[in-house]
């Protein structure tokens, strides 16, 4: 499920949109101010955030903005504002939003934009895969659970192998080609301790043991 942040000061509007955005599917964290918004940053694993710009404390939605590229360049944004300006616009896709939406708007299209941007970003080109709570970034080769867990080489790319394939039966002589190559020369009870690695560092990972086979990622 992807968690999305709603900074919205009005809390009408924030209940309305927070609603409509549920009932798609998403976990929303309603935010209703600048330094609520700052100290949850970093904290927890957002998928999207929603900005105001104009908010009710001293903080803006630039400030936001600020620190969450700081912090992680590649999560998208939607700017929301209520004036209709192009220098809005310009400052915030310059600051990296990804959208602007102008108020009032239809929650209905803003919940377009939302799966537009989520489809774009981590659907279709599947470089951000989740699973439970566990973020993976394929191009950094990262996983995050509020924190990083480092992860060897073999052990991602078993990781993103499983991921992949879900609900697939591998062999350990799969495992051991895809992994190691068609080269490796000794026993499979490498692919044993390897596996062992990744569940007690991910232990929320349902890898199944085949036994006499191998395993399978459910």
């Amino acid at each position: 499920m992807y968690k999305i942040c709603l900074v919205e000061d009005e809390k009408d509007l924030n209940n309305l949109i927070k609603n409509y955005l549920e009932h798609e599917g998403y976990n929303v964290i309603p935010i209703y101010s600048g330094n609520e918004a700052l100290n949850i940053i970093g904290k927890e694993t957002i998928n999207l955030w929603i900005l105001d710009i104009m908010l009710g404390d001293e903080i803006s939605g630039y400030d936001i903005i600020k620190k969450i590229i700081s912090i992680d360049s590649d999560v998208p944004v939607i700017f929301t504002s209520a004036r209709d300006q192009d220098l809005d616009k310009i400052i915030g896709l310059e600051l990296g939003s990804d959208d602007y939406i102008t108020k009032p708007y239809s929650p209905k299209e803003l919940v377009l934009r939302v799966n537009k941007l989520i489809d774009r970003i981590y659907k279709n080109n599947k470089k951000i895969l989740e699973y439970e709570t566990y973020k993976i970034d394929v191009d950094k080769r990262t996983v995050v659970e509020n924190e990083e867990i480092k992860l060897t080489t073999l052990e991602f790319d078993l990781l993103i192998m499983f991921l992949n394939n879900k609900s697939k039966s591998f062999s350990r002589e799969d495992i051991l080609n895809t992994i190691w190559g068609d080269d490796y020369y000794g026993s499979d009870r490498v692919v044993d301790d390897l596996v062992r690695r990744l569940r007690k560092k991910m232990p929320k990972l349902r890898v199944n043991t085949l036994y006499g086979f191998g395993y399978r990622l459910t």
